[in-house]
């Protein structure tokens, strides 16, 4: 989760665990073992939510750095970092204007992010300054259909998305911006997880993937 209005999203961010749990079962569990599973060293939990990625950061994540700029996803991602026993320091920050130097990761970690900036080139921009050279965006997004039909109909739905889900874009293109930031894509998984009707069906495909910093 990322940026939206100044104010934050609260009645979101109250239901955002509940309404996610289907998923996080059944799609995200296995994504985020596998992202935030296999970050090593200094690590960014960009645009952290309510924490969903922390319990699954394993040891070789050894200095955990998130951000979140709404206030009420903080909250609850300040109380799931609680829980997990380990150091991780929390950030109030939009994903377009990092506070950290230039290089400081080995790994930014970004799930579900890319669909909420509000300007994803800046936002990849500012990933890419973070990173050391060498170091990996590890992502998990939903993306813009390639099928002319179906990316009509993200086009339509998306300005009622935006919202109800805190400024997600159902239409966004998220690889090829990634790619257009000069980033090289290492590793890309595209998949269709969700069920075929409305508005499910204009939330995919998913794009999972690993993409380092030249």
């Amino acid at each position: 989760m990322a940026d939206g209005a100044a104010g934050g999203h609260p009645w979101f961010a109250a239901v955002y665990d509940r309404m996610m749990a289907g998923a996080e079962r059944t799609v995200l569990r296995p994504a985020r073992a596998d992202l935030a599973g296999g970050a090593r060293g200094r690590v960014l939990d960009l645009g952290a939510g309510t924490g969903a990625n922390f319990p699954f950061f394993g040891p070789g994540a050894t200095d955990l750095h998130a951000t979140e700029p709404d206030p009420y996803m903080r909250k609850r991602a300040a109380e799931r970092a609680r829980e997990t026993g380990r150091p991780i320091a929390l950030h109030d920050a939009p994903a377009e204007a990092l506070p950290f130097p230039d290089g400081h990761f080995d790994a930014v970690v970004a799930t579900l992010v890319l669909c909420t900036v509000d300007d994803p080139a800046r936002a990849l921009a500012e990933i890419v300054r973070v990173l050391r050279p060498g170091g990996e965006l590890r992502f998990y997004e939903h993306v813009r259909s390639p099928g002319p039909l179906a990316s009509r109909a993200q086009d339509w739905l998306a300005p009622l998305w935006r919202r109800l889900a805190a400024g997600c874009h159902p239409n966004r293109d998220s690889v090829r911006l990634i790619r257009a930031a000069g980033l090289a894509m290492v590793r890309l998984v595209e998949t269709r997880p969700l069920p075929p009707i409305v508005p499910f069906c204009l939330l995919q495909p998913h794009a999972s993937g690993v993409a380092v910093r030249r």
